[in-house]
C-alpha cells in the first residue's frame, strides 16, 4: 500500500514548514531529508505567514508552547489556509494542559488535513475524558476509535491515532497499520518526526487517507529494520534514518 504513496513523495519532495518543538527540529529535519523532502523551521511571527504560503505543507506542533510561537503558528495556519496548503496538527500533550489545550481547539476551527497524536491526546480534543502524563497516554490506541471518528467528521481531517497499533480514519473508513517497535518509544522525536513525514505526505495527490497510513507505514517499517540490528536507543537514532533513506518503491512493491 505505502509503494504508491512513497513513490509520488519521492517525485515531490515537498518543502515542509515544520513549526515544532525545540526538543526535536534537528531530528524532525534529518528524517525529512532522509526520505528526500525539504524540511524548514522558520518560527519568527513575521516570517511564519509568508513562508507558509509558500511551502507545500505546514506542520502544526505544540510541544514547547509559548504565547510568542502561538502567534507564529497561529499566522502559519491562517496563511497556509488562505493559500490552499495543507496543515497538520500534532497536539502534543493537550488535555494535560490548559493553555495548549484551548489553543489546540482553537486551531481545529481552521480544519487541519491531518491531526496526529497518540490515544490521549485524540480522546481530549474530542472533548472526552482521559488520562495520560504529559505526552504518555495511560490508553491503548484502539481506545481513541470513536473519539477520532467523530473528530474526523466534525473537523473534516484524517485522524491518526498512533500506538503499538495505529489508527487512522476519515469518519468513514479505518486503516490499522501494525510494526514499529518499542525502542521508538525510547528515542525523542520520533512520534513528532513522525507528523512532520504525515505532513508532507498531506501534499501529495489522491487518497489523503491512504497517504496518511502509508506515512506511519513507512516509519514504523524503517523502526522494525532499525530495531534489528541496534544495541539499544542510542544506536537506534542513526540507524532509523539509514534505514528511512533505504526505503525505495520499487523494493517495497
Amino acid at each position: 500500500m505505502a509503494a504508491p504513496s512513497l513513490n509520488l513523495f519521492h517525485q515531490a519532495s515537498p518543502l515542509i514548514h515544520c513549526l515544532t518543538n525545540d526538543v526535536v527540529q534537528s531530528f524532525t529535519a534529518n528524517v525529512l531529508l532522509a526520505l528526500g523532502a525539504s524540511p524548514a523551521m522558520v518560527i519568527e511571527p513575521s516570517e511564519a505567514g509568508e513562508f507558509s504560503a509558500i511551502a507545500d505543507a505546514v506542520l502544526i506542533n505544540v510541544g514547547t508552547l509559548t504565547a510568542a510561537r502561538s502567534e507564529a503558528m497561529l499566522t502559519a495556519v491562517k496563511s497556509a489556509v488562505k493559500a490552499g496548503r495543507p496543515w497538520t496538527l500534532d497536539p502534543v500533550a493537550v488535555g494535560a494542559l490548559t493553555f495548549r489545550s484551548d489553543f489546540c481547539q482553537q486551531l481545529l476551527e481552521y480544519r487541519p488535513a491531518v491531526v496526529r497524536g497518540n490515544t490521549s491526546e485524540i480522546m481530549a480534543l474530542a472533548r472526552q475524558t482521559v488520562s495520560g502524563r504529559g505526552v504518555d497516554s495511560l490508553h491503548d490506541s484502539s481506545a481513541a476509535l470513536e473519539a477520532a471518528t467523530l473528530l474526523a467528521k466534525s473537523t473534516g481531517a484524517v485522524i491518526a491515532v498512533t500506538g503499538e497499533i495505529d489508527f487512522i480514519t476519515d469518519g468513514l473508513r479505518i486503516l490499522a497499520v501494525p510494526g514499529g517497535s518499542a525502542l521508538m518509544t525510547r528515542v525523542v522525536g520520533t512520534g513528532c518526526a513522525l507528523s512532520a513525514v504525515v505532513a508532507g505526505f498531506t501534499a501529495l495527490p489522491g487518497d489523503r487517507l491512504i497517504h496518511t497510513a502509508s506515512a506511519c507505514r513507512l516509519m514504523s517499517l524503517a523502526g522494525e529494520k532499525a530495531a534489528a540490528t541496534a544495541g539499544g536507543p542510542g544506536t537506534f537514532a542513526p540507524l532509523f534514518l539509514d534505514e528511512l533513506s533505504r526505503l525505495h518503491p520499487e523494493a517495497m512493491a
